[in-house]
């Protein structure tokens, strides 16, 4: 065994809704254990691993990533240390095989991993530690999921355990929509239960990245959701640091986070997903691993926490690499995803808790507003300064909109509306044309969308599938590039870029010169 040589496992073969992010904390850890005198090797069977990972790494095994095929490479190259943290997911399911045929795994060990995953194991850890998770269970068939949803209360959140980029992942309703989520959505066993957690509808949802080394835990960033909770991390947008989040919350954030990664012996990366309600902070879920959101922390903050992970997995300590407090930021970076939906007919552009990206970018600003603007116009979907707004929105939503409208008249915009909307609009005083829905004859939305008559469209879903209304403006607006948002939160900051590219002027300044500006 060679102690000066480390394996690292990537993540897979690349698929739209999972991200590269993978990649650059395999690469990022591989130009680390090198600075400190290792030779590393990678592990990874993926097309753009080639292009990124081989001449980074001293050797690259384009080799699928089962337990046969690794312990033939270690076999091979007899290395002091494998590390299953970087690549998500996948290399995490073969973790405890690997242990037990005593492959020395570094970093948090398989069993901390472990019960951050096991559901049962997980909950106990929440009740030793006093926090707070949404209730939840586990079904093996239907009926066991029907008992746990009429126990905790629909909307429940359904998905297939160990699960990637959050694949078949759904919000559900009622009965009926379980049945069949159950039926046609998953193949459910007694090895693969369904796991049914209960669905915090209108929450704020927040992503906290850390690094540990069991002495003391350092956050790296607090991202919030500018969508609700329910839309996967990867496809939300999100801001850096908080942005309506009182300090006192995200105080609370954080000492939640140093008690995880003291319970859970974290060695290495730590990620949490959190919901607040009403002040309440709820437990989504606990990865000791890479996240999707690391790359963004890094080039946002300027920590690149993927190396010093990587450090702290061979022994170092936080202390001797000089990350012992959180940095104090002066700028605000939102990170906005890039998605295919062009690409793909028949695909609706609504965002839920399966992982629909491909990419994203990253608008900075010492102002939200314009952040969020940049961000958008990085994605390819610049806000427009002037022109004409189609809003529609869903009953429970009516009453949100009615600022938005107002300042967006306020700011010399014309808007549009479906007769619902426009009635509830008019009556609460705000100049709104009517337009006919689809099957309310010509001309109707479809049309003016067709004609480059919309500028910018709100609209939160009412149903799903192509025989609504909605899905066939959202395409639409899609196949046009015209910008098109489906969630309240989304539509304030839009209107909140708006109102500041129109009353400022955008500067573009290196991202060096934002990391310089910061205190530690």
């Amino acid at each position: 065994m060679d102690s000066k040589k480390i394996m690292i496992l990537g993540g897979g073969p690349n698929r739209i809704g999972q991200g590269i992010e993978f990649d650059y904390c395999c690469v990022q850890a591989a130009f680390a254990l090198k600075e400190e005198g290792y030779t590393v090797i990678m592990v990874n069977c993926n097309p753009e691993t080639v292009s990124t990972d081989y001449d980074t790494s001293d050797k690259l095994y384009f080799e699928p990533l089962t337990v046969e095929d690794v312990l033939n490479i270690y076999d091979n190259e007899k290395p002091g240390g494998v590390i299953v943290q970087f690549g998500g997911q996948t290399p995490l399911n073969i973790a405890r095989e690997l242990m037990k045929e005593g492959l020395p795994i570094i970093g948090t060990s398989p069993e901390s991993i472990d019960r951050a995953e096991d559901r049962k194991k997980f909950s106990q850890l929440i009740q030793k530690l006093k926090l707070k998770q949404p209730l939840n269970g586990t079904g093996r068939s239907f009926a066991e999921a029907q008992e746990v949803a009429r126990r905790i209360g629909y909307p429940v959140l359904v998905r297939p355990s160990y699960v990637l980029g959050g694949r078949a992942m759904e919000i559900v309703y009622d009965e009926r929509s379980l049945e069949e989520y159950m039926r046609q959505a998953v193949e459910v066993s007694p090895a693969h239960p369904v796991l049914i957690d209960k669905f915090i509808e209108d929450a704020i949802e927040v992503d906290v990245d850390a690094v540990a080394d069991e002495e003391r835990c350092v956050v790296g960033g607090i991202m919030e959701h500018i969508e609700q909770a329910g839309v996967h991390s990867g496809d939300s947008s999100c801001s850096l640091p908080p942005y309506t989040l009182s300090e006192e919350i995200v105080q609370e954030l954080k000492t939640q986070t140093y008690a995880l990664a003291r319970e859970l012996k974290v060695i290495g990366l730590l990620n949490i997903q959190f919901a607040i309600k009403n002040k309440e902070i709820y437990i989504l879920e606990v990865n000791p691993r890479a996240s999707r959101t690391v790359p963004f922390v890094g080039k946002a903050t300027g920590i690149p926490l993927a190396k010093i992970a990587a450090k702290v997995m061979i022994g170092k300590k936080l202390s001797e690499i000089g990350f012992t407090r959180e940095k104090q930021i002066n700028h605000i970076a939102v990170k906005e995803a890039v998605f295919p939906f062009i690409r793909f007919p028949g695909v609706d552009i609504i965002l839920g808790p399966e992982m629909k990206s491909t990419g994203e970018v990253m608008g900075i600003s010492d102002n939200f507003g314009i952040a969020f603007a940049k961000a958008q116009m990085g994605a390819g979907l610049p806000l427009p300064l002037k022109g004409t707004v189609f809003i529609s929105v869903a009953d429970k939503h009516k009453p949100y909109v009615v600022s938005l409208a107002r300042e967006l008249q306020e700011l010399g915009f014309n808007l549009i509306a479906t007769s619902g909307t426009a009635a509830f609009l008019k009556k609460m005083g705000i100049k709104v044309k009517m337009v006919k829905k689809i099957a309310e004859g010509r001309p109707n939305i479809e049309d003016y969308i067709k004609n480059r008559e919309i500028d910018l469209i709100f609209n939160t879903p009412i149903g799903k599938g192509p025989k609504f209304d909605e899905y066939r403006i959202r395409r639409e607006a899609t196949i046009r590039q015209i910008p098109i948002i489906t969630t309240i939160p989304g539509a304030r900051a839009a209107v909140d870029g708006i109102k500041a590219m129109k009353g400022g002027k955008i500067q573009v300044s290196p991202l060096q010169d934002y990391h310089k500006h910061q205190s530690g």
